[in-house]
């Protein structure tokens, strides 16, 4: 039973607790997360090694007044806790509960909605000058992660904050630590910082002469002082040289140090950054251990910290690509693989391993990776570029000017494409057909398993321009064999027949054939279904077929229905003036809520049920 945790349901509740108090307070909403974590799955070791940093400042700031803004939100749980959602925080992520991450809508403590990387300086700037204007004496901080700090969106505002001579606190909080190992010039230059030669030097001497004893006190804090002047010497100025004063470092895992800094930084004025080093993971063993495992570990026991591990009946999406890319370039030495920070998630670690000069993951930088890729591909190399959908929007100019507009054969795969499912509408990938398929020279490849995954990977490396687009959702393929069969070249922009009909023609995209397979066998004879395999060229022979031999078409795309495949077909049917009726099933015009990915289809109408429904109003 926490003796604390129970009684705090706003951060106002916490400003009156001393200082054993307030550590008593991070134990108990580290055990609180362990326990509610292990039985309903989040991103748990972020929100673990942040705990003391997210007390801190709900405990000398006066929130919701002064605005805290959490990058990402991966490290936010202990702001969800505090900030009267700790009964909430069990229907975390699932359908009707709170989000994974912050939210205007949600509550009034989250100053602003996130789910993507490096928004949090940007956001908190505005709120900094939006004080300035209306002279409210509101102050703002940001907190963001190292490795959030590599985003390029991350560095335009800090030049920015600099310029404005805002009152801003930059929280870093520094772990050394991403969801996959962090790469980069500036994450080797925090680590050279806080690994100072001189400075360790210094304090592993003095610890051996001291010993534990009265003196000790003072000299810590003189240590500090020292190491802020090290810090800065030695490179610490890396942000002093755009106009932002570096504080620094800390241990962003005790609260006393944490409280104490944070109120002096309070009182001081302009664009400032507090340099806090963290544990992720912090608290509980098997997450310090192992914090990229612990990101985002799944369900596990609490007392022992043993996962419960998935065994899947078939493979994953993300496992399939890993596998015919670790081919491809076994067959081909000019095949290259990018990723930006998503080497595990993506399913490129075993390609990471093999062909390690021909792997490169650039960190959190979407719209690098796609240029750099278009680069690789100018050099007439054949760049697989892995980007989740939802981040491929970063990365929308850089598809239009540098890859498509030259026509440079970049392969872009888009993991996570469609319905995501827990994470929500931050990262569902509903827009990237609509987006790419107004680009000329863009192709859109969509499989319906893994073996037109496997052959679209193939088709693609064979494509002497590009882009050339493949989305692909998460979770489980349909259990087809591809490691055993052979390469084929698909035609591009032909679709497959898979049955016919005479009444109502079903025109689908990836795994809605499968279930419109399923639907479709409760009318015998009346529904045909065509995998159509490519949005972009789309097989308008296939079209015209369908047009004199069905009464009705009815499209079936995991994707928003606005702009994707049910817009292309009722361009080409309205164009050639076929009378024809055009039906919809997709990702309705609006944000879908977090949900398991089952429900969100379901609530699509596109899982086989909603399909068996929708044909029955058809026929």
């Amino acid at each position: 039973m926490s003796q604390l945790l129970d009684r705090i349901n706003t951060p106002s509740d916490i400003k009156s607790l001393n200082m054993d108090e307030l550590r008593q307070l991070c134990a108990e909403i580290r055990s609180y997360m362990v326990e509610v974590c292990s039985d309903n799955p989040g991103h748990l070791a972020s929100s673990l090694g942040a705990v003391e940093l997210i007390v801190g400042v709900h405990y000398v700031y006066d929130t919701p007044d002064d605005k805290f803004v959490i990058d990402v939100g991966h490290q936010g749980y202990a702001h969800k806790i505090l900030t009267g959602r700790r009964e909430e925080f069990r229907t975390l992520r699932e359908k009707g509960g709170i989000s994974g991450f912050p939210n205007m809508k949600e509550s009034k403590w989250d100053a602003f909605g996130v789910g993507h990387s490096s928004t949090s300086i940007s956001a908190a700037l505005g709120y900094a000058e939006a004080a300035r204007i209306l002279g409210n004496g509101a102050k703002s901080v940001a907190l963001i992660g190292d490795g959030a700090l590599t985003g390029g969106l991350a560095y335009e505002a800090m030049n920015n904050a600099g310029v404005s001579k805002s009152d801003l606190l930059i929280l870093l909080n520094d772990n050394n630590q991403s969801i996959d190992k962090a790469v980069g010039g500036v994450h080797k230059h925090l680590l050279h910082i806080t690994t100072s030669e001189s400075y360790n030097s210094l304090k592993n001497r003095a610890w051996d002469i001291i010993g534990d004893n009265c003196f000790r006190g003072f000299l810590q804090r003189w240590i500090r002082s020292l190491k802020s002047w090290i810090v800065k010497s030695r490179g610490g100025d890396l942000f002093e040289a755009i106009g932002l004063r570096y504080f620094g470092p800390i241990d962003g895992n005790d609260i006393e140090q944490v409280v104490l800094t944070l109120k002096k930084l309070r009182e001081l004025k302009g664009p400032r950054v507090l340099h806090c080093i963290t544990t992720k993971g912090k608290g509980y063993a098997p997450a310090e251990k192992d914090p990229m495992i612990w990101h985002a570990p799944g369900r596990f026991d609490p007392a022992t910290g043993e996962r419960k591990v998935s065994k899947y009946p078939v493979p994953r999406y993300q496992d399939v690509f890993g596998e015919v890319l670790c081919d491809l370039a076994e067959k081909n030495p000019d095949v290259i693989g990018i990723t930006p920070a998503m080497s595990s998630g993506c399913g490129m670690v075993e390609f990471s391993k093999r062909f390690p000069s021909r792997f490169f993951d650039v960190g959190i930088e979407e719209e690098h990776a796609v240029t750099f890729s278009a680069g690789l591909a100018a050099a007439g190399l054949h760049p697989f570029c892995n980007i989740y959908s939802s981040f491929s929007q970063r990365a929308y100019d850089q598809i239009v000017h540098d890859v498509a507009l030259q026509s440079l054969p970049v392969v872009l795969c888009f993991d996570r494409a469609g319905l995501v499912g827990e994470d929500g509408a931050t990262h569902n990938g509903a827009f990237d057909m609509a987006a790419y398929r107004s680009i000329p020279n863009c192709i859109i490849a969509v499989p319906s398993n893994e073996l037109e995954l496997k052959d679209m990977m193939y088709s693609a490396l064979k494509n002497p321009t590009g882009p050339y687009i493949i989305r692909y959702p998460r979770g489980l393929a349909e259990g087809v064999e591809f490691r055993t069969a052979d390469y084929s070249l698909l035609p591009l922009g032909q679709s497959v027949c898979l049955r016919r009909g005479h009444k109502v023609a079903v025109v689908a995209l990836g795994h809605c054939v499968n279930r419109a397979m399923e639907a479709s066998a409760s009318f015998p004879d009346a529904v045909g279904v065509y995998d159509f395999r490519f949005l972009k060229p789309i097989d308008t022979s296939r079209l015209d077929e369908i047009a004199e031999s069905y009464e009705t078409v009815l499209t079936i795309e995991d994707g928003s229905i606005k702009g994707g495949l049910y817009g292309a077909v009722c361009e080409y049917m309205e164009s050639k003036g076929y009378g024809i009726k055009v039906q919809g099933i997709g990702i309705p015009d609006e944000f879908i809520f977090q949900a398991a990915q089952g429900e969100q289809r379901a609530y699509c109408g596109m899982d086989k049920e909603g399909i068996e429904s929708f044909l029955k109003k058809l026929i």
